[in-house]
């Protein structure tokens, strides 16, 4: 079964997503960067509670090779999130202030490895993504191509996936 769980920030779909795998053995894959706890102590926080949120039977792998992950995957994986390896994915380039044709070719392609992954990976996947496109116009370029391009990993991943679950205000809606 491979499930995409989409929401807005705290509307419950990291919860939901665990809740999904449940206490049996898995992987949990953390696609962002740690965080620097001087610099951010408030993110270091959030990431400490979803840490003490995970059953003792779960390993961590902290990785942006997503696809090789999904290649290599022995137990259930719960990768959180997409918007986090995006961000990496942009960031390892040093692309935000690059050419926006270029930047949407390097991470269509990267998205392209990750689906074509996920299709051949015989594990439970269950995949956290932020919906980001239901606001306000991002003032900013890097904003702007941010949510463009979530928009775009997020359609191309929820193609490739069993089912799309919505979550708003801790409810979640089986698209």
């Amino acid at each position: 079964m491979r499930i995409l769980v989409t929401g807005g920030v705290r509307s419950g779909k990291s919860t939901h997503a665990e809740d999904l795998i449940g206490g049996a053995p898995a992987t949990y894959v953390a696609t962002g960067t740690p965080p620097d706890r001087e610099q951010d102590p408030d993110w270091a926080a959030r990431i400490d509670a979803h840490r003490a949120r995970r059953p003792d039977s779960w390993g961590t792998l902290e990785t942006q090779d997503l696809a090789g992950v999904l290649a290599e995957a022995r137990d259930p994986l719960l990768v959180d999130c997409l918007g986090t390896w995006l961000t990496a994915v942009i960031d390892a380039a040093d692309a935000w202030e690059g050419d926006s044709d270029a930047v949407h070719d390097l991470v269509l392609a990267r998205t392209d490895e990750v689906v074509d992954a996920l299709g051949r990976c015989e594990q439970d996947v269950v995949l956290v993504t932020n919906e980001v496109g239901l606001g306000i116009v991002p003032e900013h370029r890097s904003g702007r191509l941010f949510r463009d391009l979530l928009g775009l990993v997020n359609q191309r991943v929820a193609a490739a996936c069993d089912e799309v679950h919505l979550v708003v205000a801790g409810r979640v809606l089986r698209l």
